[in-house]
């Protein structure tokens, strides 16, 4: 049997009716699994040779395996919260690759900022995102994205705010059409990214997200070498793989 969704996923967002539920209810074993599961979904964009993008670290694995049923070249899209000076951990806002900030006006209010100040927070995740770009890369340059459709790929879509930022950077990089795709996703942000992407795919969009890692049976974290890894090997297949012009 399949869980069916008490309500309809919002206009403008794809979503099946349901996937069938271990005996614990959890819906994946892991982040490959989910990325199995969601590269069925992609399959239609297949005839757009798209290039997928991961939001590492934890959208690697899912990204990769969509990227392999794809046939699709894998790239980053590296994004850095932005951590209030009390507590880094809270987020006011994400720094993404192209000069891009997304700022939540509620956050950056409740941590009474001056102008300098936020700018100071800006300028380290920045660095930050720099840093994380050449590890993840290292002698690879980006993969050209002019003209072409993104899938921009997480393991699960919580408040979404990290992927707007991805979004509006694939799209300064020149990106035509850019899909949000993860296995999972919470409505509120279902909603809110399907206002900057072309298209929102998930999976499962559930009444109640509590936490992505409880759609998973296996959720550790993966490593910056993991996310190395799955691009290094996309890379290599890559070579064989003919440009888009060619097909």
């Amino acid at each position: 049997m399949s869980e069916q969704p008490s309500e309809q996923a919002p206009p403008g967002i794809r979503s099946p009716a349901g996937i069938p539920l271990s005996p614990r209810g959890i819906r994946f074993s892991d982040r490959r699994d989910a990325g199995r599961r969601l590269a069925g979904l992609l399959e239609p964009y297949r005839i757009e040779q798209p290039v997928v993008a991961c939001l590492p670290r934890g959208g690697a694995p899912v990204a990769a395996e969509v990227a392999r049923a794809l046939g699709a070249p894998l790239d980053v899209a590296v994004v850095r919260k932005i951590g209030a000076p009390q507590n880094s951990e809270y987020a006011i806002g994400a720094v993404a690759e192209g000069g891009v900030h997304v700022l939540g006006r509620r956050q950056g209010r409740s941590a009474d900022l001056t102008a300098n100040e936020l700018g100071a927070l800006i300028a380290r995740a920045e660095r930050e995102l720099e840093e994380r770009l050449r590890r993840y890369r290292g002698a690879r340059p980006p993969v050209e994205l002019a003209g072409r459709t993104v899938i921009v790929v997480d393991d699960g879509l919580a408040t979404g705010r990290s992927a707007l930022a991805a979004v509006r950077s694939l799209r300064r990089r020149g990106a035509a059409r850019v899909i949000l795709a993860a296995p999972v996703a919470s409505r509120e942000a279902a909603r809110l990214l399907s206002d900057a992407a072309d298209e929102v795919v998930c999976v499962e969009i559930p009444p109640d997200l509590w936490a992505v890692g409880t759609w998973y049976a296996d959720f550790r974290p993966t490593t910056d070498e993991e996310v190395g890894r799955v691009l290094e090997e996309n890379a290599e297949a890559s070579v064989s793989r003919p440009p888009p012009s060619s097909r």
